[in-house]
């Protein structure tokens, strides 16, 4: 029997660190060190081990292909190979193998640690498990493994109910599924353990109404917001697209589709989006605003007329220096921009600057001859009165 477990962790510790001798910091501990030692010797360098890695290593950043990492996961291995049975020293590996994320050797090790010590109720070790159980979840998730993902979700609850991202991504995954009710239902329970979350209540919100789209618009919609956390804004555009080309009445889909052409820079395609946005039952004065700012974007440049909107705000505010120095950014962004040019011409007026605010509005009437304001001011600023 002794051979046997000598043997078992030699294998274990060449497994887990193939360069060992290369990258070992003084005196680790070698094979034969190791194997020779109790259990709970073996237990003790365990922990020591991760002390030492945890003092080591930049916080956050504990991973298993560190030397000090593996070489506490191979003694902590060696430790339950020589008492198979010993909840104490089924734990510490499970332990380890979840703080350096080796998530799937991990969720075994949980697994044989509760057939020892089975769970009563919800505890830090269970806990633990669950964020497991999240993380292989989500990995399944950006793999595009929907079920996979939704088992991992699952069996996160099972562990810990009350898991604001597991019953998160449960939701999301059950909605993507077409589970409308089941999406509902989780999304309720996500929202009374982190009440005011608008992501929450926004994505409840879009499960109500998921029936009237169907699965596949709504799965494109999800996707694309998950693409929007991670920062992949081109494909999340796409995502909304195919969304609200698959249900053309999918006013969230316009929406988002529209917000982020605009913040990519994209007239045209945010044209469309807010074109439909604004017919559909339930638009808002914010979608009218957009579709007016992507209309005018496309005709002189989305840049020239935020600069221009943000300098118009500026006077309201009664900022009139800081909205001429806006206007005049707007003129430069686009020259055939003829409101720029009329408001700038406007602010100069104000100020009693003739010459300069005739300057403006002679250019604001010759791009637009019809815009009878800056006629009537021309005349005026010109005769300097």
């Amino acid at each position: 029997m002794t051979r046997n477990v000598l043997t078992m962790t030699a294998l274990l510790i060449s497994s887990l660190t193939p360069a060992l001798a290369q990258t070992a910091p003084a005196s680790p501990p070698s094979v034969s060190t190791v194997a020779a030692q109790p259990a709970s010797g073996l237990a003790a360098e365990a922990r020591a081990l991760a002390e030492r890695a945890r003092a080591t290593y930049p916080k956050g950043s504990a991973s298993i292909d560190q030397t000090l990492w593996k070489q506490a996961a191979a003694a902590a291995e060696a430790a339950v190979s020589a008492e198979p049975t010993n909840a104490e020293y089924l734990k510490l590996r499970a332990q380890i193998y979840t703080e350096v994320g080796f998530w799937r050797q991990a969720e075994l090790s949980w697994a044989a640690y509760f057939r020892v010590a089975p769970a009563q109720g919800v505890t830090p070790e269970t806990r633990q498990a669950a964020d497991v159980q999240y993380n292989l979840g989500y990995a399944a998730y950006t793999r595009n493994q929907p079920s996979e993902a939704a088992r991992f979700f699952a069996a996160c609850l099972q562990l810990d109910p009350a898991s604001v991202p597991c019953t998160t991504w449960a939701a999301r995954t059950a909605l993507e599924a077409g589970n409308y009710a089941q999406a509902q239902t989780l999304y309720a329970s996500a929202l009374r353990l982190n009440p005011g979350d608008k992501t929450l209540s926004y994505f409840q919100t879009v499960a109500q109404n998921a029936s009237r789209y169907g699965p596949a618009a709504t799965r494109a919609f999800s996707r694309a917001y998950a693409d929007v956390e991670a920062g992949k804004k081109a494909q999340a555009l796409a995502g909304f697209q195919e969304a609200a080309r698959s249900a053309p009445n999918f006013l969230e889909a316009q929406r988002e589709a529209g917000r982020l052409a605009l913040e990519l820079g994209n007239a045209e395609v945010a044209l469309a989006a807010f074109q439909k946005a604004a017919s559909l039952p339930g638009a808002t004065a914010a979608d009218r605003y957009n579709l007016s700012l992507a209309q005018e974007g496309q005709q002189y440049g989305l840049e020239a007329v935020r600069t221009f909107r943000e300098a118009y705000a500026r006077y309201t505010a009664g900022n009139k220096a800081a909205a001429e120095q806006g206007f005049q950014a707007a003129t430069s962004r686009n020259p055939n921009y003829a409101k720029a040019w009329a408001w700038l011409g406007r602010v100069r007026y104000e100020a009693k600057n003739f010459q300069a605010a005739a300057e403006a509005y002679g250019r604001a009437v010759q791009l637009d001859p019809g815009d009878k304001s800056s006629a009537y001011f021309l005349r005026l600023a010109q005769q300097g009165k």
